[in-house]
């Protein structure tokens, strides 16, 4: 008896761990703890040191809310198209993706109900838009913003691969919370370096990239993209060169930066880009596929979080 209960409540905590899964599928979350790091990097490098705790743990609380609800707004807008890839899909040549380590999709394969999804996206943002009004009211207004484009950018699928603009807006809004949630006054000259740094990471490290590892895919169900549209050696050649904007964008802001970011963030600048950023593209450029595409999307997808911890090194170490 006492085995069968026990059986019982393994299978049920099983259960509930796999749903949970699903909803953090839907939220690409392992991609979004990585994606928390780009506000928490704005900043530190406006600063030029670390704010207050209070302000660090509702920031991190909040972050954490919008990017969940932000992914998990994108799956719901893009359900049917999802199932249309998924339905057509015929190669079983499968990629190691970021955005793909819990069960992707899971609306569309039919594993998590429309309306679950919804729930689900409506207390993130609750939470988000309580977190960012208590930070800095424009923070609200910033997520609003990021939410109106992003389901912009996926009802926008069919129509023009000039919806590759939206998406950048959307990355380069995180950092530009983080600025906002420590300063209701940011320097005009940050906020236009950081703006396009991040806008430029997008499209040149995650974006296109991105395209060109599902470029079969979206073929099939009509999808315009920089890689459907362009093909692959111009995307190849956009790819490069928007990467080295954002090369060039992520060491700039240390002249803009707040006086506390010590030199050393300059040099560790260039490693990271060619490691997270050119290197991969460069690699990319001379053998162009759906396998050195997604190392490029994987690499890139860490620039966040190894720039965070490079400005906070740098305020540490002030050399």
């Amino acid at each position: 008896m006492n085995n069968g209960a026990a059986e019982t409540g393994a299978s049920s905590d099983g259960k509930t761990a796999r749903n949970w899964k699903l909803f953090f599928g839907l939220s690409r979350t392992p991609h979004g703890i990585l994606d928390v790091a780009t506000p928490a990097m704005g900043a530190l490098l406006l600063l030029g040191g670390f704010p207050p705790l209070w302000v660090v743990v509702v920031g991190l609380v909040t972050a954490f809310a919008g990017y969940t609800a932000v992914y998990a707004l994108n799956d719901l807008v893009d359900y049917r198209i999802d199932q249309e890839r998924l339905s057509s899909r015929t190669s079983s040549d499968t990629h190691f993706h970021v955005d793909e380590i819990l069960v992707p999709h899971p609306v569309a394969q039919g594993l998590l109900s429309f309306r679950s999804g919804l729930i689900w996206l409506g207390f993130w943002t609750l939470v988000a838009l309580a977190g960012a009004y208590w930070l800095n009211p424009i923070c609200c207004l910033l997520l609003v913003a990021t939410a109106i484009l992003e389901a912009l950018y996926c009802k926008l699928l069919r129509v023009t691969h000039l919806k590759i603009i939206p998406s950048a807006i959307v990355k380069a809004t995180g950092g530009l919370a983080g600025v906002f949630a420590v300063s209701p006054n940011p320097s005009p000259a940050f906020v236009a370096v950081i703006l396009l740094w991040l806008a430029a990471w997008e499209v040149g490290g995650q974006n296109i990239a991105n395209d060109i590892v599902d470029m079969e895919d979206d073929a099939r169900v009509g999808a315009k993209t920089t890689a459907t549209v362009t093909g692959m050696k111009e995307s190849v050649f956009r790819l490069l060169v928007v990467a080295g904007m954002a090369a060039f964008g992520s060491v700039a802001i240390y002249w803009v930066a707040g006086s506390g970011i010590g030199v050393l963030y300059p040099v560790g600048a260039v490693v990271l880009s060619w490691v997270l950023l050119l290197g991969p593209a460069r690699t990319l450029y001379y053998s162009p596929g759906t396998d050195t595409a997604a190392a490029l999307f994987n690499r890139a997808s860490y620039v966040p979080v190894s720039f965070l911890a490079l400005s906070a090194v740098s305020i540490l170490l002030p050399w």
